[in-house]
């Protein structure tokens, strides 16, 4: 897979107790790299890092994003040749209480990544993550390409917006000639076992069956990109793998990763999907739903350029991306003494189902 790039390097994730930073990290370590996470600590509890005891399977470096001077004695410890930068504040609701924490996080923690590979010119490729809510939405049935407009709404779109901005300029100002190459992705609504965020459709969801109650929905109708975590994560993989090419036109390029547009689905038809494999499964819209802070509720991407320029597709449908979401979830319930065999074995179907397909980065 990815030409057996990783095998043997150092790549450093940051935000790697997160949901998608923990199930990269895990990918990488079956890839045979030499993984290093910096991190705040687990974001949530359970959280997927601490159920598949991945700390003890990475080099696990704890601090904040916002602390320059901790995130570059890592770069200098480690010299990381991969890094993926992953660590955000990534809950919409969470910004409208929060707006300052959520620009210094998403916004100044990309200053201090991009400062730090300035100076670290071991890193041969990096991958700058940010958001498909970075782009302005005017709420069009069209997906976004990668040279529309970028402008967030609310905070966190907002954030997002700068960081995406900040990469990018830096890439302007110091990265389009010498040893780093640096490439920004964004990726659209991700779903998948291991998700614990607050204010999420999936979680909330899980949570509310395992106490017996049904959810709570703000909007039923809302129309999302849903996608695995799996398949931005072979985007990612893809793309840096490519980047770090002797001869390469991607540098400074953005990207969309996300689901064929046969996957945009509303909230009520993921639920139903959901409820099909898990018949406990119980939702409900409370009052007042209609009267919540502003969040897009029609957002597509569009992924030629990826298509293009990378031969990358997509895996999943949309029962399959359901299905992986659901038998994870269903594991854990019924088993609350986990290890990573499982989450391992997600990422084996995956590729399996990739390889059938004729993926062009595991082919490769």
């Amino acid at each position: 897979m990815f030409n057996n790039i990783y095998s043997g390097k150092h790549v450093l994730v940051t935000g790697h107790t997160g949901f998608k930073g923990s199930w990269l990290s895990l990918w990488l370590k079956e890839l045979g790299a030499e993984v290093a996470g910096y991190s705040l600590g687990s974001v949530s509890d359970p959280s997927h890092f601490d159920l598949i005891g991945l700390q003890g399977e990475v080099h696990h470096f704890t601090g904040d994003i916002r602390d320059r001077d901790c995130l570059a004695e890592v770069f200098r410890e480690f010299q990381p040749e991969f890094v993926f930068h992953m660590a955000a504040q990534a809950l919409v609701k969470k910004s409208y209480a929060d707006p300052a924490s959520t620009f210094e996080v998403n916004a100044m923690g990309m200053v201090n990544v991009m400062e730090c590979l300035r100076v670290t010119p071991s890193v041969r490729a990096a991958i700058m993550i940010t958001s498909d809510k970075a782009y302005r939405n005017d709420e069009w049935c069209w997906g976004y390409r990668e040279c529309d407009a970028l402008a967030g709404r609310d905070p966190y779109s907002a954030s997002k917006s700068c960081a995406d901005l900040i990469a990018q300029s830096y890439w302007y100002s110091f990265f389009r000639s010498g040893p780093t190459r640096v490439a920004v992705s964004r990726a659209g609504n991700v779903i998948g076992g291991g998700d614990w965020a607050e204010d999420r459709i999936v979680p909330d969801c899980v949570r509310a069956l395992t106490r017996g109650e049904p959810a709570l929905i703000r909007n039923l109708g809302a129309t999302r990109p849903w996608q695995h975590v799996l398949e931005p994560l072979s985007g990612y993989l893809h793309l840096a793998a490519r980047l770090a090419e002797p001869e390469n036109l991607l540098n400074g390029e953005a990207f969309n990763f996300g689901p064929d547009a046969a996957v945009n689905h509303t909230v009520g038809e993921l639920l139903a999907a959901m409820s099909g494999r898990w018949p406990e499964l119980r939702w409900e819209v409370p009052e007042g739903s209609g009267e919540q802070k502003h969040e897009a509720t029609l957002l597509r991407l569009n992924c030629d350029k990826a298509l293009f320029h990378l031969q990358w597709n997509p895996t999943l449908g949309f029962s399959q991306t359901v299905g992986l979401t659901v038998d994870w979830y269903r594991e854990w319930s019924q088993n609350r003494i986990f290890d990573l065999s499982f989450s391992l074995g997600q990422i084996r179907q995956y590729c399996a189902l990739a390889k059938e397909q004729d993926a062009v980065w595991i082919k490769s």
